[in-house]
C-alpha cells in the first residue's frame, strides 16, 4: 500500500471513533481471555513438567482405596510387613513409610488443626517427592526427640500465626511443646506448607501402639517404571491374601499421576479457549458488519477515488487494511490487558500461598495473540473490501 493510503485509513478509523473503538472492544476480550488462559495454563505445565523430571520421578506410592485422607482411614492399614513386601519385589532399591494424623497445633493463643507427618531422616524420600529441601535450619534426624520441621508459611507474618515462627522457637502439637529446628522451602500450595514434620521414631513415641503408615513411598529403577508397579502390585496382592482387581490399595507412580493431571488441564482449557474462540467469532462478525456500515457510508466518497484513477485494488487494500489494523490494535490491547490480569492474578494467588498457580510467558504467546487478532480483523475485511471495489463510479456519483 502506498503511505498516502494508509494514512487515508487511519483518518477514516479517527474519523469514526466510537465504531472503531466497539469493533476493537468486541475483538480484544477475546484475545485477553485466550491470552490469560494459555498463559496460566503454560504455567501448569511447565510446574508438571518440573515434577516429572525431577527427583520425585523416580517414586511410587502405594496407598489406600479411600476417600479419607491418607492414615486417617482405620479400616486400612499399611503395616511393617507390607514395607517389607515392597521392598522384595524386584525394581525396588528402597522404600520407607509415612505416619499421618490431624494435630492440634497451638501458637501465641491461636489454635489450628494440620496434618503431623513423620519421616525417616536416613530416607527423605517425603521430600523430594514433594520436591522440597530446608531454607532455614537443618532437616530431622534420627535421634531427635521433641523437634520438628515446619512448613514455609509457619516463617511468614500472619500466614498462620500472627508473628512468625523462628528457630529453637517452641510450638505445642497435640499438648507436646516441640522445637523447631528447620523450614521448608515453599510448596505453593497452603496446605502443604502448613504441614509439620518429625521423625518416625519419635511419632511412635507420641502415638504409641499405632501400626498403620499413611502411604509408602518407594524408590524404583526408573527405566522400568510399568513393570516395577507390576510387581510391587503382585507382592502387596500376595502378602495380603488379595486377588487381581480386589485390592484395597493401588500404587501410583509419577508417570501415570502427570499423565491423569496432564489429561484433566488440555481438557479444561481446551474448553476455555473454545469460548475465547466463539467469542472472537462474533468479533468478527461485528467487524465485517462495522466495516459493511463503512462501505456504505463512503459509496459516494469511493465513486470520486474511483473516477480520479484508483483501481480496484487499491480500493480493496484501503478497507482491507482498515479491518486488519483494528484486528491488530484489539490485539495488542487484550494482550497488554492479559498481562496485566495475569500479572496480578499472578501476585495475589502467590500471596495467598497457591504460587505454583503461576503464569508463564514467552514470546511466541505475545506474537501469537497479535498474530491471530490482526488475521481475524484482516478475514472478517475481505467480503467488504471486495464489495468496495467493485462498486461503480458512475452509480456511486449518482448515490445518495
Amino acid at each position: 500500500m502506498a503511505f498516502e493510503n494508509i494514512k487515508y485509513s487511519l483518518r477514516n478509523i479517527k474519523k469514526r471513533k466510537s465504531r472503531s473503538f466497539l469493533t476493537v472492544l468486541s475483538i480484544f476480550i477475546g484475545i485477553a481471555t485466550i491470552f490469560i488462559f494459555i498463559s496460566f495454563g503454560l504455567g501448569l505445565y511447565s510446574y508438571i513438567n518440573n515434577i516429572a523430571t525431577g527427583s520425585s520421578a523416580d517414586k511410587i506410592i502405594i496407598q489406600g482405596k479411600t476417600s479419607s485422607a491418607p492414615g486417617l482411614d482405620s479400616s486400612f492399614q499399611l503395616t511393617d510387613q507390607d514395607l517389607r513386601a515392597i521392598k522384595s519385589a524386584g525394581g525396588v532399591y528402597d522404600a520407607t513409610g509415612v505416619y499421618f494424623k490431624v494435630a492440634a497445633v497451638k501458637s501465641q493463643n491461636k489454635l489450628i488443626y494440620s496434618f503431623l507427618i513423620s519421616i525417616d531422616p536416613e530416607k527423605p524420600m517425603m521430600f523430594e517427592v514433594g520436591g522440597v529441601s530446608i531454607f532455614e535450619g537443618r532437616n530431622l534426624q534420627k535421634s531427635d526427640k521433641g523437634k520438628v520441621v515446619l512448613g514455609y508459611s509457619y516463617s511468614v507474618d500472619n500466614k498462620i500465626f500472627p508473628k512468625a515462627l523462628k528457630l529453637n522457637d517452641k510450638i505445642n502439637v497435640n499438648g507436646q511443646d516441640l522445637r523447631i529446628v528447620g523450614f521448608l522451602n515453599e510448596m505453593g500450595n497452603p496446605q502443604d506448607d502448613s504441614q509439620i514434620y518429625i521423625n518416625n521414631d519419635y511419632f511412635n513415641t507420641l502415638y504409641p501402639g499405632n501400626n498403620s503408615y499413611g502411604y509408602i513411598i518407594a524408590k524404583i529403577d526408573l527405566n522400568n517404571v510399568a513393570s516395577t508397579v507390576a510387581k510391587v502390585e503382585d507382592v502387596l496382592r500376595n502378602e495380603r491374601g488379595e486377588k487381581k482387581g480386589k485390592e484395597d490399595f493401588f500404587v501410583q507412580s509419577f508417570e501415570d499421576l502427570i499423565k491423569s493431571y496432564a489429561s484433566a488441564l488440555n481438557i479444561v482449557i481446551g474448553f476455555i479457549i473454545f469460548i475465547a474462540l466463539i467469542s472472537v467469532l462474533v468479533s468478527a462478525i461485528n467487524t465485517a458488519n462495522t466495516m459493511i456500515t463503512s462501505v456504505l457510508e463512503r459509496y459516494k466518497e469511493i465513486g470520486i477515488i474511483k473516477s480520479i484513477g484508483a483501481k480496484n485494488s487499491v480500493i480493496f487494500s484501503i478497507f482491507f487494511f482498515e479491518s486488519a489494523f483494528l484486528g491488530f490494535l484489539a490485539g495488542v490491547i487484550g494482550v497488554l490487558l492479559g498481562y496485566g490480569a495475569t500479572s496480578l492474578a499472578g501476585a495475589i494467588l502467590a500471596n495467598l500461598g497457591w504460587s505454583f498457580l503461576k503464569p508463564l510467558y514467552s514470546f511466541w504467546l505475545f506474537a501469537g495473540c497479535i498474530l491471530f487478532a490482526t488475521v481475524t480483523g484482516a478475514i472478517s475485511g475481505v467480503l467488504p473490501a471486495v464489495r468496495a471495489s467493485q462498486i461503480n463510479p458512475v452509480d456511486a456519483l449518482r448515490y445518495e
